[in-house]
């Protein structure tokens, strides 16, 4: 069952985004030589650092976080981040023949201990989309929240199988952990593809995503959620964050498309939170529709700071780092 939209749910003024800073990276490291990630599709702050996955790439940006409200730059110099990698290989250059052959890091979620990491992990998981696309790579963090050398990729094959005959466009953008449950968030399009919340309760499913396990649990349930339409398009998810006490805020675009494969315009784009009970409470669009796909949230007095990153459709443009505010 589909949830009823809240009617007080969207924002009469569209919220304004500020500029950060342009996702730059060492050429050195980058596989083709850019200077920066451009399809950015996943945000997770771990202690003084930001760390960015993008669908189109086989690594993972490092950046030291500036945006936090005590965060200080210490020059003028354009801050540039580091790229660990995640999958061995290369894509090709070809930008059709690396959409086919991406693995397509769609989410990153902050994981809390788990068996063999005991200060947590990162979590990169494919999107599921097409069937290349079911793996997930887990980072072990150390105490400074730094990955620690420990790898493991992780086959999602069997998570998304019962997925997939639940949703005929199966394309999970964003994961998050709060309340005792890792929350997959199924992005919906105008092809009939819905957007759903499917959770996992996280005791259950951490020893199998620690390999001490065989397979991993069912999950508890699989919520629809309608959140609304802009000129016909539906918002969909894009990623997720906890906020306090079992609530949860998300990003979501309107793109004009039918399918998850296919790119389309993005006719508007929002953040969103919802309630420990499941219910969706405030959507507010924000201006100029940046095609924002990762977030991180935290509390700054009586806002919350959304801390967002973009995805360009277009290998030749760089992937930007915004924020906004919202009161909590």
């Amino acid at each position: 069952m589909a949830i009823p939209r809240n009617p007080q749910a969207t924002a009469a003024t569209a919220l304004q985004t500020h500029t950060v800073q342009t996702l730059l990276v060492d050429p050195l490291q980058h596989p083709r030589g850019l200077t920066y990630l451009s399809a950015a599709s996943g945000l997770v702050r771990a202690r003084q650092r930001l760390f960015v996955v993008a669908d189109d790439e086989l690594h993972m940006g490092v950046f030291d976080d500036v945006t936090a409200p005590q965060a200080q730059p210490l020059t003028d110099e354009p801050a540039v981040g580091s790229l660990i990698r995640l999958l061995e290989g290369d894509l090709p250059h070809d930008k059709g023949k690396r959409k086919k052959a991406k693995p397509d890091f769609e989410s990153l979620v902050l994981l809390p201990p788990l068996p063999g990491c005991p200060a947590g992990a990162l979590l990169a998981l494919g999107s599921g989309s097409k069937p290349n696309r079911e793996t997930a790579v887990l980072v072990g963090l150390d105490v400074q929240g730094m990955p620690n050398g420990r790898m493991a990729v992780v086959d999602l094959a069997a998570v998304y199988a019962p997925l997939r005959k639940r949703f005929n466009d199966l394309n999970i953008e964003g994961a998050l952990v709060v309340s005792g449950e890792l929350l997959l968030l199924q992005r919906g399009n105008k092809g009939n593809a819905p957007n759903a919340c499917v959770r996992f309760d996280w005791n259950l499913l951490a020893p199998w995503l620690a390999g001490v396990q065989a397979q991993p649990p069912a999950a508890k349930s699989v919520q629809l959620m309608d959140l609304g339409s802009v000129d016909g398009v539906p918002f969909g998810f894009t990623d997720g964050a906890a906020l306090h006490g079992g609530a949860w805020a998300f990003t979501a675009v309107a793109e004009n498309t039918d399918d998850s494969y296919l790119d389309g315009a993005c006719v508007a784009s929002a953040i969103g939170t919802v309630g420990a009970d499941g219910k969706l409470q405030q959507l507010h669009r924000l201006d100029g529709a940046p095609k924002v796909e990762g977030m991180a949230v935290l509390a700054d007095g009586g806002d919350w700071v959304f801390t967002l990153v973009t995805d360009p459709d277009d290998p030749a443009t760089a992937a930007q780092l915004l924020q906004v505010r919202l009161p909590a």
